[in-house]
């Protein structure tokens, strides 16, 4: 019988000392680590566990480092950029308590004219004053029993002043005022007062822009008010039923009437619409029991898409209007920026609604595609989609506060142009001048045609009542010389169409300019 060796004795597995398998032998020792290895291996094991706490502290640490430098570089932005925008709000009355040591300043025009002061008698009372009365009335705005305008939204600036230092320091020390900052406007008092008188004795408004800028070179709205005596007559006047303390330039919602064939002749294109589609206008058309009539009855006969729209013949773009994808003519609106807040810094803009949609009324649909239906506007939308047309679809923001000047008349400050961005493509833009210019030349608005410049636009016929007579007259369009533009909405309450009323209007405004 052979016997195991030692080696074999080590290797055998032993299961139950009192087992039947039991053989004897001599287990293997159990290596014990040595102390310097376990030491070791403690080290290792520390060094492990304050590396990680190390790593996760520094995470932690550096993460709040991060987040301190930019709420930092945020503070100092702000600081720099945006907190003169959230002091002049409105809503802080805080800049009210800034009137206690400054001479609220002066609100002058871009040509020099001075269109609101203030001026202080030997009591100290202060007296805030225009001499202009209501010819800037709704765009300069007032400063009685809350703001409007100008004055709103300049209101901090007006409430700074910049003047000498030497000179504040003087007047703190004596108790006297410091002459608030002067804001100068980007209005045109020619155009202004061009504007007012061509409204003549119509409620409505007009407003001018230039399309390379967004400067806002007129805005008119009537009916009007006097600011000098408005404290005295606040409550006639607040009260009155023609809202005459309503701007009617921002905040006027109407039907647009014939201007709106702008969108839906571009919705037209843009289905693969051709200009070479004729059709025979007999003064009226009827679908499914609703009729459309052309203005007055008037006939225009057989006629192609451009003639359609230059003479705004309403039995083709009815036609045009039932033919529509309505989801993707919504999406145009949308993208005109109907049923948006409007990008400017100008304050109570009131926003245009196009509702039209999938599976409304054939007649309304009729009514939308003409400008009537539930389609509202404000004069100053209708400018701004005008101004884009003129600057091959690329859109300025409007603004009208072009600078801050101190008393000696040292600018501090001064407002640069705002791309909105792209609201119609180049293709898009360049369509529709070819169309708006042919209304010029072939159309309603005839009465445009001048040597000075060249005039693009559409006249528009609002109807508002059941009364054959009870209609808006409106026209939105642009004129140009070389790169001098100039962007224009004019609506006149009740005047009836829009080439006998608004589009003189507009002429009187584009007269002024290019004469200048």
């Amino acid at each position: 019988m052979r016997l195991r060796n030692e080696e074999e004795y080590d290797d055998l597995d032993v299961m139950d000392l009192n087992g039947p398998f039991h053989k004897k032998g001599r287990k293997k020792k159990e290596e014990k680590p040595k102390k310097g290895s376990e030491r070791s291996t403690k080290k290792n094991t520390k060094k492990a566990v304050k590396k990680t706490s190390n790593r996760e502290f520094a995470v932690i640490t550096y993460s709040f480092f991060a987040a301190f430098i930019c709420l930092a570089a945020y503070f100092c932005y702000f600081l720099g950029f945006k907190s003169e925008d959230f002091i002049n709000s409105s809503y802080n009355p805080r800049v009210a308590a800034l009137s206690d040591s400054v001479i609220r300043g002066d609100i002058v025009t871009s040509d020099g004219v001075v269109v609101a002061t203030s001026s202080v008698d030997s009591e100290g009372t202060e007296t805030r004053s225009y001499p202009y009365g209501d010819l800037y009335a709704h765009v300069v705005g007032y400063n009685y029993n809350g703001m409007s305008g100008v004055e709103l939204d300049s209101n901090f600036y007006l409430l700074r002043s910049h003047a000498f230092i030497l000179e504040r320091i003087k007047n703190s020390l004596q108790g006297n005022k410091n002459q608030g900052d002067t804001v100068v406007t980007t209005i045109d008092s020619k155009l202004q007062e061009a504007a007012y008188d061509a409204l003549g004795d119509y409620d409505g408004a007009a407003i001018a822009i230039d399309p390379t800028t967004g400067e806002i070179l007129c805005m008119v709205s009537k009916p009007d008010f006097d600011p000098n005596t408005l404290e005295a007559n606040w409550s006639s006047v607040s009260e009155d039923d023609e809202a005459v303390l309503v701007n009617r330039a921002t905040q006027g919602l109407y039907p647009p009437g014939s201007t709106f064939k702008m969108l839906t002749a571009l919705e037209y294109l843009q289905e693969g619409g051709s200009t070479d589609q004729t059709f025979d206008c007999e003064g009226e058309y009827t679908y499914n029991g609703y009729t459309i009539h052309c203005y007055k009855g008037e006939t225009h006969g057989e006629e192609d898409f451009t003639e359609a729209f230059s003479e705004s013949c309403n039995v083709a773009f009815s036609q045009i209007g039932l033919s529509l994808d309505l989801n993707s003519y919504g999406e145009l609106a949308n993208q005109l920026l109907f049923n948006q807040t409007l990008p400017t810094k100008l304050s109570n803009v009131k926003s245009s609604s196009f509702t039209l949609k999938e599976g409304d009324s054939s007649s309304l649909v009729m009514q939308t595609a003409i400008g009537q239906g539930e389609t509202l506007v404000t004069p100053i939308h209708m400018a701004m989609i005008a101004s884009a047309i003129a600057n091959n679809g690329l859109l300025m923001e409007p603004y009208d506060i072009a600078a801050i000047e101190n008393k000696d008349g040292t600018t501090v400050k001064t407002f640069s142009s705002t791309e909105y961005g792209s609201i119609l493509t180049e293709d898009e833009a360049t369509e529709l001048q070819n169309l708006m210019r042919s209304v010029v030349t072939d159309g309603t608005g005839s009465k445009l045609q001048s040597d000075l410049y060249t005039a693009y636009g559409k006249t528009g016929t609002a109807e508002y009542s059941s009364s054959e007579d009870s209609a808006h007259s409106w026209f939105v369009g642009y004129a140009e010389n070389g790169d001098k533009k100039i962007a224009i909405a004019v609506v006149m309450e009740g005047a009836g169409s829009g080439s006998s009323h608004a589009v003189p209007t507009a002429k009187s405004v584009f007269d002024t300019y290019f004469s200048e």
